[in-house]
């Protein structure tokens, strides 16, 4: 019996790690991205624009703009340097026959008003800056790219040279979830740092 007993408390001992695990919450964002207040969102320089929909990137990119200023949480800026977070954002397609480097994602500073707020936009569709390999094979090319069908939302961290050259800090990935006006890729991330402070809050 005592046998049975210790072999009972051994797998009880051995399930309780497991089942503390299932519960354990979400891992919290950094400190950096729940301080951060500027913004810049690019193009994913690996981003290929199918050439059934030739803007879907550049469209992504101005309607995620367009519902972080709605958020408002953060300032939109033109540049790496001032940016204390990098967004890249990546349209999700078929496989097939794709444009790389598009001139189109290479836009043009523009002054928006939109809803009784500004955008300003330099031109940083595919900025080499953000990235080591970013100023190599810069040319627009076709080719057949085996792409996810999902969109992808990518969070880095900013005022850091190559940004995208590191892991990103968080990613979301769901068909659709860069479309606008509101683009559920955003409110997803809002979640994410509601969750991170509410978590903070209660941390002895």
């Amino acid at each position: 019996m005592s046998g049975r007993m210790s072999i009972f408390f051994l797998l009880l001992l051995l399930l309780v790690p497991l089942a503390d695990a299932k519960n354990k919450k979400k891992q919290m964002l950094p400190d950096y991205v729940l301080k951060a207040q500027t913004i810049l969102v690019v193009i994913h320089p690996e981003a290929g624009e199918p050439l059934t929909s030739p803007m879907a990137n550049r469209t992504a990119q101005e309607d995620v703009e367009k519902a972080m200023m709605k958020w408002g949480r953060f300032n939109l800026v033109t540049d790496a340097e001032t940016a204390d977070l990098v967004v890249a954002v990546r349209k999700g397609h078929a496989s097939g026959a794709t444009v790389r480097n598009s001139p189109v994602d290479d836009r043009p500073v523009i002054y928006q008003p939109s809803g009784g707020d500004v955008r300003a936009a330099g031109q940083h569709g595919r900025p080499p800056d953000l990235t080591d390999g970013g100023a190599t094979d810069r040319e627009p090319h076709v080719s057949n790219e085996i792409g996810s069908s999902q969109d992808a939302f990518e969070v880095y961290r900013g005022r850091v040279q190559y940004p995208l050259d590191a892991a990103p800090v968080w990613r979301y990935m769901a068909k659709d979830a860069l479309n606008g006006p509101q683009v559920s890729a955003i409110e997803q991330f809002k979640k994410a740092i509601d969750e991170s402070e509410k978590l903070r809050q209660v941390k002895p």
